[in-house]
């Protein structure tokens, strides 16, 4: 073992052991050009032409440690068109695949194939009831009973976009990087790298289950892929650090690991009546990533309901409802 310089950030000398320089060549800190080094020189010389057998050195013998663990999910890469009615465009290598809800998908390559099955895929090894109790869950969320599965069986890149249900964002989501796991709206889940797991969470608390409107019953998505899912309106990402956030129930989009979701009465009994904002909120606290879209679905249907029967709206969730409108401007 010897030491060796080599030339760092902003060319200042960096000094390591040699058995260190495979690593910093695997990680991209150090290259075959990087000038280097050691006892005995007259000057400063490129690596490959003092040590080159370090260059194809496995960066196993430099200390880092195991290789990370394999994907279950596949590796799939996507471009995002459109503002507020978009399309996800994912582009599978030969053998990929991406599943979807039922109805979703807006266009595909002649090298795309689908198949619709019970299941997202995700265990390939479960058996019949193993698929029928997955498939009951998603009767809870009021989606399809199947999910369409999209693989490349061409020998080059294909692609399949899948478009958005109505106006608002998709956004992608990396599960990797929130501990593998995503609990969003029952109707927010859009599509997904195949390995993906699509269930469903029931909300633990009995409050929840009485007054969280549409935050009753929530998805939740596990793996270590990407997935996508779909938001009403506007989208804003906010980083909850122990705090609590007041949210109604149906804008609250989704949310990660370590958020504890509660409902909590909107304020004394004056505001709930005429508060307009409904007569719970829901609750989050705790550390993690909060999702809230500014449009649900079901405000837009009841306010396009509204217009076409004359009907007072209450999307609010007010007990007064439209009262207002009894009275005109």
């Amino acid at each position: 073992m010897a030491q060796i310089y080599y030339s760092g950030p902003n060319r200042q000398p960096v000094i390591v052991d040699d058995t260190e320089i495979p690593a910093l060549v695997a990680n991209g800190r150090v290259n075959a050009g990087t000038l280097v080094w050691m006892n005995g020189m007259a000057d400063w010389k490129p690596l490959k032409d003092v040590r080159p057998d370090l260059l194809s050195a496995p960066a196993a013998l430099a200390g880092t440690g195991p290789p990370p663990p394999p994907r279950k999910s596949h590796e799939i890469d996507y471009k995002l068109f459109g503002e507020e009615m978009q399309i996800v465009e994912i582009e599978l290598d030969p053998g990929e695949t991406v599943i979807a809800e039922a109805g979703a998908m807006n266009y595909m390559d002649q090298g795309i194939k689908f198949e619709t099955k019970m299941g997202d895929g995700s265990n390939p090894k479960s058996g019949f009831w193993d698929k029928m109790k997955q498939v009951g869950s998603r009767v809870f969320t009021g989606e399809s009973l199947f999910m369409t599965h999209f693989t490349n069986h061409a020998t080059g890149k294909q692609s399949v976009a899948f478009a958005a249900p109505y106006p608002g964002k998709i956004i992608p989501i990396e599960l990797n990087q929130y501990n593998g796991e995503l609990l969003c709206q029952k109707d927010a889940f859009l599509c997904a790298a195949m390995g993906t797991k699509v269930g469903i969470a029931f909300a633990q608390k009995l409050g929840v289950g009485l007054f969280g409107g549409e935050g009753f019953i929530l998805q939740k998505l596990n793996g270590d892929g990407r997935a996508f899912i779909h938001v009403g309106g506007t989208v804003i990402k906010k980083e909850l650090r122990g705090e609590m956030l007041l949210v109604d129930t149906g804008c609250l989009a989704a949310f990660t690991q370590g958020i504890e979701y509660n409902i909590q009465r909107a304020g004394n009994l004056k505001s709930m009546v005429f508060g307009g904002e409904g007569l719970f909120l829901a609750t989050l606290r705790g550390y993690g990533t909060v999702w809230i879209q500014s449009l649900p679905f079901v405000r837009l249907a009841g306010r396009i309901l509204a217009n076409q029967t004359g009907a007072a709206s209450s999307d609010s969730g007010s007990l007064l409802g439209g009262l207002g409108n009894l009275f005109g401007d």
